[in-house]
């Protein structure tokens, strides 16, 4: 495929990306006399018109469509703010290639960049709705330039490449502030580097935009909305519990209850919230903090994660002593959630009596609305039985607009236990064999009704129907 190929440096600075996408060429080989360029037609002027423009004899070789796009947005990519330059290559100008790359990143809503160097080659990867998409390749001789240009922004050691680092960039682009966490680390031909965007903007949403339906938003308010107990939110790194849990705490910020937080790291800052950084090497951890809090006259209280028996204990205590707490959990599920603080030692009848609500939450990504397609279903080569009937859904296909990934956003889905009267009781005897009597929306129906919408596609969801 032309996508996978490795162009060298300089013949891809042979033509602008205006010119490449006006002609639909991309180079493949030559030298300063004679050039070969992928086209997509072997068109008479296409190859006189190049002739003239770059001084060169020009020989054009027909390549398929698709494959000539994946190729054009990979090495000249075009943005839709035309206002932003184009990042055409490193070049020797660093402090304006690293503004670029986050420029671009920030463009396609990419939460993080991975910059990483192997034998022959480096590269750069965009982390895009969840999924890591590779937006450049560069000479390797320039890597640990621009590694060192990393580490002054983030204020870290230059000359220390044996051991990991962290650290933090504040960029301003126009009006917009960018806060980037910097991770390096040390491997077997350079250092990675991995470049966390946060966007404020993220810290912004109401609850009512996050994907809750009006059954489902209505239950999250009523648990949220009580005096003292326990919200837990699970799912992996990733699924967007943190959005979940500032939008929360937006929703009950007002200025006559006292909102604490202690967070590993502190992502983003919320006026009139007091907000703690973990210090595990100085002993400042979830279980410290939260023994301080209790003397500091909170109302609320958001701890970042619930790893331990010692926390899970902590946070206990702070529900039973008129506290609300909230707080994320790694289960698999909202029911796996009660197993969880029962195995972690909490007795039964504290659970059942702390707990407001358990929740459950992913992230599925949505179809590109430019290039989904509607497909008969085969049956036959289905992985699973599909729980309804249908005779077509959507597939992704990929194009310029989605870089050619097929998908575009995500969705959030939940999946909610409200601990009631009737599971309270079940936890207290210790019962959850029986929890197919509780009622819930799960994780399974969501998805699945995403798909039937045609606004992801089977294999998005596949992992939710076994």
């Amino acid at each position: 495929m032309v996508s996978d190929l490795i162009i060298r440096k300089e013949l891809i600075e042979l033509i602008t990306p205006q010119v490449a996408w006006n002609y639909k060429v991309v180079p493949k080989s030559g030298n300063a006399d004679s050039l070969v360029f992928y086209a997509e037609n072997d068109e008479e002027y296409i190859r006189e018109e190049l002739q003239l423009l770059l001084g060169s004899e020009v020989t054009l070789e027909e390549e398929d469509h698709e494959k000539l796009n994946r190729a054009l947005v990979r090495f000249y990519p075009l943005r839709q703010n035309k206002s932003v330059d184009l990042v055409e290559d490193i070049g020797n100008n660093y402090d304006d290639f690293l503004p670029k790359i986050i420029k671009e990143a920030k463009m396609h809503n990419s939460s993080d960049i991975h910059i990483e160097a192997f034998e022959e080659i480096s590269r750069i990867r965009f982390r895009i709705d969840g999924k890591l998409v590779e937006r450049y390749q560069f000479d390797k001789g320039k890597y640990p330039a621009l590694v060192n240009k990393v580490k002054i922004q983030a204020h870290l050691d230059i000359a220390e490449k044996r051991l990991p680092q962290d650290g933090r960039i504040f960029f301003r682009d126009g009006n917009d502030k960018i806060d980037i966490r910097v991770s390096i680390l040390p491997t077997l031909y350079g250092e990675k580097v991995v470049l966390r965007l946060l966007n404020k903007d993220t810290a912004n949403i109401p609850l009512k935009d996050l994907g809750f339906s009006t059954e489902q938003l209505k239950t999250y308010l009523e648990a949220i909305q009580k005096p003292n107990g326990i919200v837990l939110i699970s799912g992996p790194t990733g699924s967007g519990k943190t959005t979940t849990l500032y939008a929360s705490l937006k929703h009950l910020n007002t200025e006559n209850v006292n909102i604490m937080t202690v967070e590993d790291p502190v992502e983003y800052t919320i006026d009139g919230i007091n907000q703690v950084h973990v210090k595990e090497d100085i002993g400042l951890n979830f279980a410290a903090a939260l023994r301080t809090f209790l003397r500091q006259d909170p109302d609320i209280i958001m701890l970042g994660e619930i790893r331990d028996q010692e926390t899970a204990q902590m946070a206990i205590r702070a529900a039973l002593t008129g506290h609300l707490v909230f707080s994320t959990i790694h289960t698999n599920s909202a029911m796996g959630t009660i197993s969880r603080l029962l195995d972690m030692g909490i007795p039964s009848y504290l659970v059942a009596n702390t707990l407001n609500l358990s929740m459950a939450q992913r992230l599925v990504r949505l179809l590109c609305p430019h290039c989904k397609q509607e497909e008969d279903i085969d049956k036959t080569v289905l992985p699973v039985k599909l729980p309804f009937e249908s005779r077509t859904h959507y597939v992704a296909q990929g194009c310029e607009q989605c870089l050619f990934t097929g998908y575009s956003g995500r969705k959030a889905i939940y999946e909610l236990i409200p601990v009631t009267s009737e599971l309270s009781g079940l936890i207290k005897e210790n019962a959850l064999e029986r929890e197919s009597d509780i009622k819930i929306r799960l994780l399974k129906d969501a998805a699945i009704e995403l798909y039937k919408d045609g606004h992801t596609s089977l294999d998005e969801i596949y992992s939710y129907l076994l």
